[in-house]
């Protein structure tokens, strides 16, 4: 992809409403741009790194046999006052009237409509379990919106439920999920730590969440310094230096952005919408339900919180929307422009995503640019081209080498 052909509106300044390096770096870099408090449109960069995101979902979910559907954002308030919801939610809920009158909510998750969908039909034992997901954009009528996309009124999320016949068949799908979650955040570069949780407006018998630590996180985390041991501080109010609960080391604080969070639900919202099946002995029952949820455009900011420096964002491998920012020196030099094609060319075909600077900008401003937007290789065609070199730099590091042009791919294979 040339430079001067996609849409990266970058700014020289930190912009005055970012208060976090996610938020920041976003805005500058010309990944987002507000369109309203905590609502974000998502420029070209930024969707093709949350594109990779849900992939990394989608193959995961994959894997433990979660099938992909997608339910309306536009849910019918009937649905909501079925569950008792509609009341007990609260100001968050956006709420709205058609032109006959009628309340609809705009969903911050859904619960009420999977529940709807699968009533009539997962009627039997033998038609259980039965795990489905979407992802798709929810809202939340936020109070203060703030932090970019940590607390938004418009987010990208996953959400996934989970329908059984018996509670050991809920508890196997939600260790399934547990290690999904696991290895998609580990996939995505996060630092994390999955911690007991408070179930809050989802309900349920027991909750995880899945944190990444960073220092702007607005949960605290209580965690032993010699096990497993993490949970919430919601659900463990333990000051640090106290005894774990497990017998284990002494009480920590770290701070951390929920990425994640699975649910044992039960039968809260089947007993109140009357989902029901068969066993095996003809007699009725509420389906045991799971749910679980992952703030996709969230895993986009705390990954950011946990990589960038100084000069601007550096991405891990499986999010960087393209691999290799190649750099024009001089876009009037046809031997570079040349080089720049054949690069994009070749590297395109190696399986490589590249971003070509070709604009007719001054070699320090590209440079700050590439840093800011931070993919994680530089190639730089300058002079030194003349002698059959390239400079290549890696976004995490300071230091840069020539390569003969012959033998960058090589290079590029050993070492990214």
């Amino acid at each position: 992809m040339k430079q001067s052909m996609t849409f990266i509106p970058t700014l020289r300044e930190d912009p005055k409403e970012a208060e976090i390096s996610s938020h920041k770096f976003m805005l500058r870099a010309g990944y987002i741009k507000q369109v309203a408090a905590g609502v974000y449109a998502y420029l070209p960069l930024a969707l093709r790194s949350l594109k990779k995101v849900e992939t990394i979902i989608r193959e995961e979910l994959d894997k433990i046999g979660c099938a992909e559907l997608l339910m309306p954002a536009l849910q019918p308030a009937e649905l909501w006052q079925e569950s008792g919801r509609w009341n007990q939610y609260g100001d968050t809920l956006m709420r709205m009237k058609d032109r006959h009158d009628r309340d609809f909510a705009l969903g911050p998750t859904h619960e009420e409509v999977i529940t709807y969908l699968v009533r009539d039909v997962l009627n039997s034992y033998k038609k259980l379990p039965v795990s489905l997901y979407q992802i798709q954009t929810k809202f939340r009528d936020e109070l203060r919106p703030r932090f970019g996309l940590m607390r938004g009124r418009e987010f990208v999320m996953k959400d996934a439920y989970s329908f059984h016949d018996s509670y050991e068949s809920l508890n196997k799908t939600y260790n399934d999920f547990y290690q999904a979650y696991t290895n998609i955040f580990t996939r995505c570069g996060l630092h994390f730590r999955a911690v007991q949780a408070d179930s809050g407006n989802i309900g349920g018998s027991e909750s995880c969440e899945f944190m990444a630590l960073t220092e702007v996180g607005e949960d605290t985390i209580v965690y032993s310094d010699s096990s497993d041991f993490a949970a919430n501080i919601e659900v463990y109010n333990l000051p640090e230096g106290a005894p774990s609960p497990d017998g284990k080391g002494t009480i920590r604080h770290a701070k951390g952005i929920e990425v994640g969070h699975i649910f044992k639900l039960g039968t809260k919202y089947s007993s109140a919408m009357k989902a029901q099946f068969k066993d095996e002995n003809n007699n009725l029952k509420d389906i045991i339900m799971g749910c679980y949820g992952i703030g996709v455009s969230r895993v986009l900011m705390a990954v950011i919180e946990q990589n960038h420096d100084d000069n601007g964002i550096i991405w891990p491998k499986a999010l960087a929307p393209y691999d290799v920012h190649v750099i024009i020196i001089d876009t009037k030099n046809e031997k570079q422009v040349q080089t720049a094609n054949y690069l994009e060319d070749l590297l395109t075909k190696n399986n490589y995503e590249v971003l070509v600077d070709d604009r007719n900008e001054r070699p320090g401003v590209k440079f700050v640019e590439s840093d800011l937007i931070g993919l994680p290789v530089r190639i730089t065609l300058g002079r030194s081209l003349e002698q059959g070199l390239v400079e290549v730099k890696f976004r995490n590091s300071q230091d840069k080498v020539e390569i003969k042009l012959e033998d960058l791919l090589t290079y590029l294979k050993n070492n990214y």
